[in-house]
């Protein structure tokens, strides 16, 4: 897999820096497609699933997803860019109307939303609200109703039949990412609608998101594992500096350093656990996914620093990309 550097990365997502290849049939289809949702219905679960490669971070807790994180699934005929958006959410803070702003912005520029909506969980205020903010995009509308594996038929059909009522979707399919289950058939009903187009990326590319932005993500998705409700929206990641150099047996070994930031020292040492066990547990996991997701050893250091209310502080929210 591939990473671009800062300045190969598209300014936005209809935007390629270069033509990609020239031999593509001509009725080849590329575009984007949005997936939108409240938070952990199952969105970037569903993307991993599409693309084939965990490339989005998963957690059943709130404002998981803070960036829009770009996949790419690669056919013969056609080429998708997914796009995961943060969960549409009342936002308390500076950083929540960002994240807001974030999937206003994304909406706008896509060549098709799937709106995912949880079969075992009622249709509710917030569903009905991103529907609501999706049907003004004027762009086509597919509904995904995910977590079929939690459900039973009759709640499944009860989704389909209410979300069917709430916007003129020009499909709607039930999925599973999970078990895999008609995930297939989502995406063929996306490529349908996507414009003629040469492809936007080369064949075999993933992603588009740079190694330090995807690194930070894999260690926030470890930190989140198991902590209070309250520590996910304060906690940011910044990798602070990656480097290589020869081990003893002459392999080159990427060094990672990452500072997680928190808001109150109360934070700081749930974070770190007692004696640093909890720390260690999170390097370890983090370590894991990112030695899976580039095929190569890493060591990775890990920082913890209180940034006393960054999620109201526009300094940090930019340092932080927000």
């Amino acid at each position: 897999m591939k990473f671009p550097s800062d300045d190969e990365l598209t300014d936005g997502p209809n935007v390629t820096p270069m033509p990609i290849q020239t031999d593509y049939p001509e009725d080849f289809r590329a575009g984007f497609a949005c997936m939108v949702g409240r938070p952990n219905v199952g969105k970037s679960t569903l993307m991993n699933t599409m693309v084939g490669s965990k490339i989005a971070i998963t957690s059943d807790r709130p404002q998981t997803t803070r960036h829009t994180i770009r996949g790419i699934v690669h056919h013969a005929d056609s080429q998708l860019v997914l796009v995961d958006t943060p969960g549409f959410h009342k936002p308390r803070t500076l950083l929540g109307k960002r994240l807001n702003d974030v999937v206003r912005e994304t909406l706008s520029q896509v060549d098709v939303i799937v709106v995912c909506l949880a079969a075992n969980e009622k249709i509710g205020p917030g569903d009905r609200f991103i529907i609501s903010e999706a049907t003004r995009a004027r762009t086509p509308l597919i509904a995904a109703i995910t977590k079929t594996d939690l459900a039973n038929s009759a709640q499944i059909a009860g989704a389909l039949l209410e979300a069917s009522s709430l916007a003129d979707f020009e499909d709607l399919v039930p999925v599973s990412s999970v078990r895999d289950d008609q995930v297939d058939i989502l995406t063929d009903e996306i490529l349908t609608r996507l414009p003629l187009s040469p492809p936007l990326y080369p064949n075999g590319d993933i992603t588009d998101e740079p190694e330090h932005v995807l690194f930070a993500e894999f260690v926030r998705e470890a930190a989140l594992e198991g902590v209070r409700q309250e520590l996910p929206h304060s906690l940011a990641v910044e990798v602070s500096e990656t480097w290589r150099e020869k081990t003893s047996a002459g392999k080159d070994l990427l060094h990672v350093e990452v500072t997680m930031y928190v808001e109150r020292e109360s934070q700081k040492a749930i974070v770190i656990g007692r004696g640093g066990s909890r720390l260690r547990e999170v390097g370890t996991r983090a370590r894991r996914q990112i030695e899976a997701l580039i095929g190569e050893q890493i060591f990775l250091r890990l920082h913890v620093k209180v940034a006393k209310d960054w999620q109201r502080d526009p300094k940090y929210l930019g340092r932080f990309g927000f």
